[in-house]
């Protein structure tokens, strides 16, 4: 298998559920909501994850968020984190709780 792979599978939800549950999405996990998910893809710029709880939402954690020297998390791997915006896209943005540094 490639070191990276884009979300696929049928059990998670194609893109019209996505958007058609955005609004239920937001209300579910507000900014500064703590989130338990799965990775479901993985890519050179972040992963994607599906939040338990909320089978309709797609969340992407950026490397932009992740310090230096530290690892993508591979594909399955069960992570937490904190939900820090909601993107333009229908993704809820999260940085992972392991990415955080103890400066902050």
């Amino acid at each position: 298998m490639d070191e990276y792979a884009w979300p696929a599978g049928p059990d998670l939800p194609d893109a019209d559920a996505v958007i058609g549950s955005w609004a239920a999405t937001i209300a579910a996990l507000p900014v500064g909501t703590h989130i338990t998910g799965e990775v479901i893809g993985r890519l050179p710029f972040g992963v994607f994850l599906r939040i338990e709880g909320v089978p309709n939402a797609v969340a992407l954690a950026e490397i932009s968020a992740m310090p230096l020297g530290m690892e993508l998390p591979a594909l399955g791997a069960s992570v937490e984190g904190e939900v820090f915006w909601h993107g333009h896209n229908h993704q809820v943005r999260v940085r992972l709780d392991e990415w955080r540094t103890s400066a902050e």
